[in-house]
């Protein structure tokens, strides 16, 4: 896979490595509906609430959400939004109007996806009001770009391109302005993993070695050489999805060494149980009211199986290493 350029967008691999955004938006969508956080922009993204899902899926998928913005949100804290912020393998993630809610806007905020996925957000964004608005409102040239698998405004920015083939990704987020001069965080949620752990490793290492001062988050599967490990890796098989990079997924360990092998000063990971129990426990209270969750155990096997990995470079001492849960 490596050697081959470009990587053709028919590719099945490709595809449902592409059908796994819809799956996290299906069920960020299911998740809200029940009360378990507040989006209000998803919904724009998936026209209908969908079959339920299992009280396990949801709470993973809140631990998902409130642990990658815990350490998101404390990184714009820490740089005071002097910063910009690179989403990979972005999807249909409403992270950018969130934040524009919120008053925690970066200078800008950068997507990348395969062009098939980025084409379509960009339509929802044109032909949905509430989508459109804010990046209107944080627009204050007349030079917005909008086409089929683009978009460039002054904080907000969508480029379709192959992660895989870094001297593309390169070119285009410099074509639209990062500036590898500004504290930069990296942000990828179940992305690395289906690529070859050596494609992964030019990938963070390219960001170590781009800019001085940055961060970079990453959610994805550990633990990964149990029983309940390879049930999770056959089930996916057989919707042909090949996870390429399971062998960096085999402990915490391994997840923290890809970044400190590839130019990255520090690096942490936490399992999801465990971010799980250190996030505010009155809300995790709330959120275990909603539904009735008979299976404990399944629960907590599920959250053992994902982790959160952050590494950081702080030239500018801006006290990254203390961003943490």
């Amino acid at each position: 896979m490596a050697t081959r350029q470009p990587f053709p967008d028919s590719d099945t691999a490709d595809e449902a490595v592409r059908s796994t955004c819809d799956d996290a938006t299906i069920s960020k969508r299911y998740a809200t509906s029940k009360g378990y956080w507040t989006d209000p922009y998803v919904q724009y993204f998936v026209r209908s609430v969908g079959e339920r899902k299992a009280p396990e899926i949801n709470r993973g998928y809140y631990a998902r959400v409130q642990g990658m913005n815990h350490l998101l949100d404390a990184f714009l804290r820490k740089t005071k939004c002097d910063c910009q912020i690179v989403n990979l393998g972005a999807g249909l993630d409403t992270t950018f109007w969130r934040l524009k809610d919120e008053n925690l806007m970066p200078r800008k905020y950068f997507e990348v996806d395969f062009p098939m996925i980025v084409a379509r957000k960009i339509h929802n964004i044109k032909t949905k009001p509430p989508l459109s608005k804010p990046l209107i409102e944080t627009h204050s040239t007349d030079s917005l770009l909008l086409d089929g698998h683009c978009l460039d405004s002054d904080r907000f920015c969508i480029i379709g391109t192959d992660l895989r083939d870094i001297p593309g990704l390169e070119e285009k987020l410099k074509k639209f302005h990062l500036n590898p001069e500004l504290p930069t965080l990296f942000l990828s949620e179940c992305v690395l993993v289906y690529l070859t752990p050596e494609q992964s490793s030019k990938l963070v290492n390219w960001a170590s070695d781009t800019f001085h001062t940055a961060m970079f988050i990453n959610y994805e599967q550990v633990n990964m050489t149990d029983r309940f490990g390879q049930v999770m890796i056959e089930n996916l098989q057989r919707r042909q999805c090949n996870l390429a990079g399971v062998e960096v997924c085999q402990s915490l360990e391994t997840q923290k060494e890809r970044f400190l092998k590839t130019g990255w000063e520090n690096a942490d990971a936490l399992d999801m149980m465990t971010v799980y129990s250190v996030l505010p426990q009155d809300d995790v209270a709330r959120i275990e009211r909603l539904e009735f969750l008979d299976e404990k155990e399944l629960l907590q096997q599920l959250l053992q199986h994902y982790s959160i990995c952050w590494a950081t470079k702080d030239k500018l001492k801006l006290g990254l290493s203390q961003v943490a849960f």
